[in-house]
């Protein structure tokens, strides 16, 4: 149960003083529902009205700047029209301004700006037809009462309909609720760290003296920061260690089929490979569910490893079902797994969306009775009507694209089966504690012997013509290209080139050879198709938007051409340029910008000119774009933060991670007045499931 000291924080807003239905609806949509919803949004802002200026500094100020002048109230000047505002003239002894209104009342007006009386006013100043207003100022005082008034105030987030100063006296309402709650930060590190308790933090954050207050440096925002981090690593931990003491299906096996893909693998594994599968294969024997991060490099050989385990699985005669992001990537995986599978009489079969009529109804036979044992397919897979005979491994390729309530369906098909998870593009530390902490980690940090980086260049998209001759030398030699635009076709309201507009281009600049097209309005036969002759050499050039960043295997494609490479992040630039220098030959990305280059995107685009290691870009594109979604994790279980941010936090995070850790192996872990603060952080989070588990436990 809840702990009682939370329910005025999780009460709804309208129990606040002055909190109507309509208030509690638009502040709802600006903060969210509950009292804590609202405590816990943090001002993204400070006006300062300490500092007042002159009618001539406003006039020399920039547009829409909020300024804060002292004047003599000169004139009221009514409205002739309807449409015409409400106007009263300031005036100090360097010029003078308006004040706008609209809808005014007159009587309220003349009351709080008597014409002849001294004022302090504060807003937005703009120009119109050549004078200085400030229409509607969100600040009005007497100089003489100016003593009892807070001039520093904090700016919230808000939403049409809701005022600065409403949000303001509902924030206040809300703060005066908040409750004293039992310290759950271990007092050695609060003590180190000079943090305040729980509800001075918040009490101060709300309470600014300077814009540095609000920055993620500050004791205050790093306490906070510290509490949500904590919370959210403590319910990680929670189950992770539910996991490792619950039953799940031990997977034994003789070792013979993998041992047979081994043997018949066209290279030589690599040493991360092996110690990847091992820890797979460790945790499938075990009697607790496996439940698996691999990340690696552009080329490390995620899917051998995953053949290897389905080979493990298919040794202890349970099925292995592999769910891939779109059509492409999944047949691509069929086909891959099919062949190194082969060897060992381990059946591979396809479904997807495209499967329709008696050949999908076949595939569902042989799902349901065991005959197909390595499945791979889209969203197809979790479908009411797939049967399993016996699911006992689950593989999701690029699992961040992938919700979590998608992947939880297919898990369903089986009994607590085993679950390794894949993604192509290294993830930073910071993410990977974030959103991964209740994940063991496999790192694939070594490419396969042979493989020789791909030469990167950056061109001006001045250049074209070069690129194209550059490219008719290439194809000369029978190798092949990719051609990559950022749009599928042109718009009045981009200068983005367009894949149709490239690929129209390039049929007449080089009409001997065969230029192939591929997005993601295509039909999913048709992007299959094109993907498939392009592998195959039936297409020369290949015009795409990223709908190949991932699943689209050409050995013989040589050269990566990017278009407005600056609109685009490293993580997917190093995806983009992974699918060259996949054969044995040398390879060329070319990186195109279309106009200045900014000193973010040319420090991008530096990075990916000297280096090809994708856990060093994957650090430096963290560090680049900040805690955004450089990923695309958002629907992966990464929660969404409110006092945190990812980027300037990440030193917490670990912090966070260690105290959660050390929490959970305690042994009296949970027991007495430290347990209870700890419910109480879970709670407060609603980090429910985690205070279950530590019942459980």
């Amino acid at each position: 149960m809840r702990p009682d000291t939370l329910f005025p924080l999780f009460a709804d807003l309208i129990t606040l003083k002055g909190v109507g239905p309509n208030l509690a609806t638009l502040i709802g949509k600006a903060a969210g529902s509950q009292v804590k919803d609202l405590v816990l949004t943090a001002p993204t802002g400070l006006v300062d009205r300490t500092q007042r200026v002159s009618v001539s500094d406003a006039e020399h100020a920039r547009n829409q700047t909020v300024m804060t002048v002292e004047a003599v109230v000169e004139k009221h000047t009514p409205r002739r029209t309807s449409r015409q505002p409400y106007k009263v003239r300031m005036r100090d002894e360097t010029g003078w301004l308006h004040l706008i209104f609209f809808n005014a009342r007159v009587d309220h007006l003349h009351r709080i700006l008597p014409e002849g009386s001294r004022r302090i006013v504060s807003g937005k100043v703009e120009r119109f037809s050549g004078e200085i207003q400030i229409i509607h100022p969100d600040f009005i005082a007497d100089p003489a009462e100016i003593k009892n008034t807070d001039l520093l105030q904090p700016i919230y987030p808000l939403t049409a309909g809701l005022s600065i100063n409403v949000m303001r006296k509902a924030m206040k309402e809300g703060l005066a609720t908040l409750p004293a709650l039992p310290e759950w930060i271990d007092p050695a590190l609060k003590n180190r760290k000079d943090w305040p308790d729980w509800r001075t933090a918040l009490l101060k954050l709300h309470a600014p003296q300077e814009s540095l207050d609000l920055e993620p440096t500050s004791k205050v925002r790093q306490r906070l920061a510290f509490d949500e981090l904590f919370a959210h690593q403590l319910a990680l931990k929670l189950t992770r260690k539910d996991r490792k003491t619950r039953k799940g299906l031990a997977l034994p096996g003789d070792g013979s089929s993998v041992e047979k893909v081994l043997t018949h693998a066209p290279f030589t594994p690599t040493r991360a490979q092996l110690r990847a599968f091992e820890a797979s294969k460790a945790d499938m024997q075990s009697t607790h569910r496996m439940m698996r991060l691999i990340h690696g490099d552009v080329g490390s050989g995620k899917t051998f490893v995953a053949a290897l385990c389905a080979a493990h699985a298919a040794e202890a005669g349970v099925q292995t079902a592999l769910m891939a992001p779109t059509e492409i990537v999944a047949r691509q995986h069929a086909k891959v797994l099919s062949d190194l599978l082969e060897p060992a009489g381990v059946k591979v079969i396809g479904l997807t969306g495209r499967d329709k009529g008696g050949s999908r109804k076949a595939l569902e036979t042989e799902i349901a009775s065991g005959e197909g044992q390595v499945i791979c397919g889209t969203h197809a897979l979790f479908q009411d009507r797939v049967e399993f005979a016996n699911l006992g491994l689950v593989i999701i390729d690029e699992q961040h694209r992938f919700g979590v309530v998608d992947r939880r369906k297919l898990t369903l098909k089986g009994r607590m089966p085993d679950v390794l998870a894949m993604s192509a593009t290294p993830i930073p530390r910071t993410l990977t504690l974030a959103a991964f902490g209740d994940l063991d980690v496999s790192k694939l940090d070594e490419k396969p012997a042979g493989r020789i980086p791909p030469r990167t260049r950056i061109i001006s998209g001045d250049r074209l013509h070069e690129v194209v001759d550059a490219l008719k030398r290439v194809l000369a030699t029978g190798s092949c290209a990719y051609w990559v635009c950022p749009m599928v076709e042109d718009s009045d309201n981009s200068d983005l080139v367009a894949a149709e507009a490239r690929h129209h281009m390039l049929r007449e600049l080089l009409p001997t050879y065969r230029i192939g097209l591929v997005h993601g309005r295509m039909p999913a036969r048709d992007k299959q198709k094109a993907a498939e002759d392009f592998r195959t050499g039936e297409i020369d050039v290949l015009v795409a938007t990223t709908v190949i960043e991932v699943g689209i295997d050409a050995p013989n494609a040589t050269i990566m051409i990017i278009e407005h490479a600056e609109r685009f992040g490293l993580a997917q630039l190093h995806q983009l340029r992974g699918r060259v220098g996949r054969g044995d030959e040398s390879s060329t990305c070319l990186l195109l910008y279309h106009g200045h280059l900014g000193a973010l995107a040319r420090a991008r685009l530096k990075i990916m000119r000297e280096t090809d290691d994708g856990f060093v870009i994957a650090e430096e594109d963290w560090r680049l774009r900040g805690s955004g979604d450089p990923l695309g994790l958002k629907q992966s279980g990464l929660p969404e933060y409110r006092m945190v941010d990812l980027a300037a936090h990440a030193s917490l995070l670990e912090q966070a991670s260690d105290a959660a850790g050390y929490e959970v192996a305690r042994e009296d872990a949970f027991g007495g007045e430290r347990g209870e603060a700890l419910r109480t952080l879970l709670y407060l989070f609603e980090r429910d499931e985690g205070v279950r588990l530590m019942r459980s436990g």
